[in-house]
């Protein structure tokens, strides 16, 4: 599977930017709401919307390096998606970090790519708040570690080789409709509506 972009003609992609994440508008309550019923509980902190699914709802968002109370939380790109992160999860469960730490050793390009992600990564992320001993995320660079976090910075930014090559093979996701829905939500209301 091809792991290198396919940009012809085009210029860079400004979601790749250090600035980028941190200029997303923070999620709005409705979108809060939305995230939480995803993910099953409290969303902790600030967290903006990165990536929205075929059907408006949240697919990736994008946190705070410290959480509330201080605690560091250094994955910066979460998946919110509960179609894509069972889908992820089948590959993490049939191996697929082993084979993919072991395509990034035997190729200095894609590990190239791989450590420049990394690096583009952290850059967003040193762009909300630094983090002490800059922690990597998802096994960066040296290994693959947590697919999720890789391919949830890929469909964010566009820029994770080893999240596109997951990409490729999970999408598009199996999502019959709408994961969660607010309509018996009194507080929901229309997000696009006038306050």
């Amino acid at each position: 599977m091809a792991w290198a972009p396919d940009r012809a003609g085009e210029g860079p992609d400004a979601r790749a930017e250090p600035g980028w994440a941190a200029r997303l508008p923070e999620a709005i309550p409705v979108e809060r709401r939305l995230i939480e019923g995803q993910i099953g509980r409290e969303v902790r902190g600030a967290v903006a919307v990165a990536a929205r699914c075929r059907y408006g709802l949240p697919a990736v968002v994008r946190t705070s390096p410290l959480l509330p109370d201080g605690t560091p939380f250094p994955t910066l790109y979460w998946l919110s998606c509960p179609a894509a992160g069972v889908a992820v999860g089948r590959l993490e469960a049939a191996g697929w970090n082993a084979s993919l730490s072991e395509r990034v050793a035997a190729s200095p390009e894609l590990a190239a790519a791989h450590r420049a992600a990394h690096q583009q990564y952290l850059a967003q992320r040193d762009a909300l708040g630094r983090l002490p001993g800059d922690p990597g995320v998802g096994g960066l660079p040296g290994r693959v570690k947590c697919l999720h976090a890789l391919y949830a910075h890929e469909v964010a930014t566009g820029a994770d080789p080893v999240g596109r090559i997951v990409r490729q093979v999970i999408e598009p996701i199996d999502c019959p409709g709408p994961c969660v829905d607010l309509a018996g939500d009194p507080g929901a209301g229309d997000p696009g509506a006038a306050p």
